[in-house]
């Protein structure tokens, strides 16, 4: 009988210790999500290098075995101020924290250690592949008329899929999203100055290892790079010269807010943004647009941007 590609159950939860299967249920760790790519037995073949008395190809051996897993979450609140999404659990494995301020809001940040990790099981029609020990990093994408998403890429520890009786997710977290627009994103500024915006994305560039080692085999986040991109309209240089800018190695805050209603809007924050060289300029319908590259850098430490769900 063929399997159904669109028949799919995703489900997430956080592990208490690494690599340790929590038993996802489908009760309160289902995710929605869209444009799933997995690919379920990366490594290497190694071939064996067998001396032998005729021509011919060598046998192999599989070796460094782990699983790639990507995927979208549309970016949007539970609902519910002070409570997290559904898809807050996968972005703390993406090195964030998350703290809740109970009725108030939720807030994200990256982390530079104690990194957690989860297990994720997806079921493809009937088969189950579980992947343990996941560490990944993410996109977070807005496009004018467009869903803002979550934009993940996750390695997982192998395990062989298996024939398992699919299980009824709970997807009663996930809301719905609104598209990003004039009126649904109220804000977006680069250095308190208000632009017209076509795209918006940051990139937190985690840097995702898999580290097989005798008595230890494990995915690491070793680093992280983030990067902002944009694309707005130009203005004049007396209002705004990310040229000068980028040469005197200026920093400016950048704000984006969506969503208007409670428990419904996300604010991403980046108080120091450095602008890098801006690499040339573009026309969408005969209207000047700056593609703009910057660099959010961190003053404490783990403090270069935040997203805020109120």
């Amino acid at each position: 009988m063929a399997l159904k590609w669109r028949r799919k159950i995703l489900l997430f939860l956080i592990e208490a210790a690494y690599g340790v299967d929590p038993n996802p249920t489908g009760a309160n760790d289902a995710f929605l999500a869209t444009d799933v790519q997995l690919s379920p037995m990366e490594g290497n073949d190694v071939s064996r290098e067998l001396e032998t008395p005729y021509l011919g190809p060598q046998p192999t051996t599989p070796t460094e075995l782990h699983q790639r897993l990507s995927f979208k979450v549309e970016l949007v609140g539970s609902g519910t101020e002070g409570t997290a999404p559904g898809w807050g659990p996968i972005l703390r494995a993406c090195g964030c924290a998350e703290t809740v301020v109970p009725n108030a809001s939720v807030t994200y940040n990256p982390v530079s250690d104690d990194h957690e990790s989860g297990t994720f099981y997806i079921w493809i029609d009937s088969t189950l592949f579980r992947l343990s020990g996941s560490r990944g990093t993410v996109t977070m994408n807005y496009t004018a008329q467009g869903i803002p998403y979550l934009e993940f890429q996750f390695i997982g520890l192998y395990s062989k899929a298996t024939e398992t009786p699919r299980v009824q997710p709970d997807l009663s977290a996930f809301q719905k999203p609104l598209v990003a627009s004039d009126f649904n994103t109220p804000t977006f500024t680069i250095n308190g100055a208000d632009f017209v915006m076509r795209s918006c994305m940051l990139n937190l560039g985690n840097q995702v290892e898999p580290r097989f080692l005798i008595n230890a085999e494990s995915i690491l986040i070793t680093d992280r790079s983030d990067v902002l991109e944009t694309t707005v309209e130009a203005v004049p240089l007396t209002d705004f010269d990310p040229f000068t800018l980028a040469r005197d190695q200026t920093t400016v805050p950048v704000a984006l807010s969506h969503g208007r209603e409670a428990g419904l809007i996300s604010t991403l924050n980046i108080p120091t943004a450095q602008i890098q060289r801006p690499q040339g300029l573009e026309s969408t319908q005969n209207i000047v647009e700056w593609p703009l590259r910057m660099v959010p850098l961190p003053t404490a430490g783990d403090d270069q941007w935040t997203l805020v769900l109120t």
